[in-house]
């Protein structure tokens, strides 16, 4: 899932991907992210009154996104109003909110997703239900506009999307991994819906000269990612920012939504321009050379 690089015109092109959830027919708000040519359902099952996914822009003390990627290690369960460097968000708890009407489950899913610089560190681990819908509640001030029944699917389609990044990831580093005999691992993350990429802010421009072309609703959310890239002969680590631009899709043939994720190296090393200009030319220059395009 998730867009790998642009085609030749430098226009994103994603892999699709239904959201995980099975929606209904009729009057349903829709949550908000789809990929083009690989296909998988959306794995949360909603009720009859499926609400939109809660995408907002961040308060100043909010620390990060919605969609900031809510996974890491909480010190207490009370939560805390202390930001976590390594995800820029308040720990969360996993209490029960005076007034809450449905039970939430509070056990947490762990990711694939490598943590820290050492094996001992594990993975990340996502929110559970209850810390999701406390951090939404505690962001928009209310818990009236949340409804309870719909944060359980809120959370499958928020992991699902983040499994997805990180196979992105992987496919980018994928020649450094090949390299060192290493796997990269995560270092740390932050949700940056205020601020748009340059990749994206050049689409939407592109999209008011060339609209039949270029045209698409800017991202509803923006994650920066520190990868930690494994350095070749020696137990070192590079660090690595990837930039992931989250943008809302239209319907699938089935009538269900989708998602796209714009996910690349972050433009400020040699390297990172290298494998940006290789993957977008890579195949064109292989054939041109008699090798098999990989």
């Amino acid at each position: 899932m998730g867009w790998f690089w642009a085609d030749d015109n430098q226009q994103p092109v994603a892999s699709k991907v239904a959201c995980p959830v099975k929606h209904p027919q009729d009057g349903e708000a829709q949550c908000p992210v789809k990929p083009k040519e690989s296909e998988s359902k959306c794995p949360v099952k909603h009720n009859d009154n499926p609400p939109q996914c809660p995408v907002k822009k961040k308060e100043p003390s909010a620390g990060g996104s919605w969609f900031a990627g809510w996974f890491g290690k909480s010190e207490d369960d009370g939560g805390s109003d202390v930001i976590n460097p390594l995800n820029n968000m308040p720990d969360l708890s996993s209490k029960r909110i005076p007034g809450q009407r449905i039970y939430l489950p509070t056990q947490r899913t762990q990711s694939s997703i490598p943590r820290g610089e050492k094996e001992a560190e594990g993975v990340w681990e996502y929110p559970s239900p209850q810390q999701m819908y406390n951090a939404m509640v505690r962001k928009s001030g209310t818990a009236d506009d949340i409804p309870e029944d719909a944060v359980e699917s809120m959370v499958d389609v928020h992991n699902f999307l983040n499994e997805g990044a990180w196979q992105e990831i992987l496919k980018w580093e994928e020649p450094y991994t090949q390299e060192a005999k290493r796997n990269p691992r995560l270092l740390k993350f932050t949700g940056r819906p205020d601020d748009m990429s340059p990749r994206a802010t050049m689409l939407q421009w592109l999209g008011k000269v060339y609209p039949a072309k270029y045209g698409t609703p800017p991202p509803f959310d923006r994650h920066d990612w520190t990868v930690l890239r494994p350095e070749p002969g020696s137990e070192e680590w590079k660090q690595v920012r990837y930039v992931i631009d989250y943008y809302a899709g239209p319907d699938d043939d089935d009538g269900m939504p989708t998602f796209m994720l714009d996910v690349r190296p972050a433009l400020d090393s040699v390297s990172a321009a290298v494998d940006r200009f290789h993957a977008a030319t890579g195949s064109t220059w292989d054939k041109a050379m008699g090798r098999s395009a990989k």
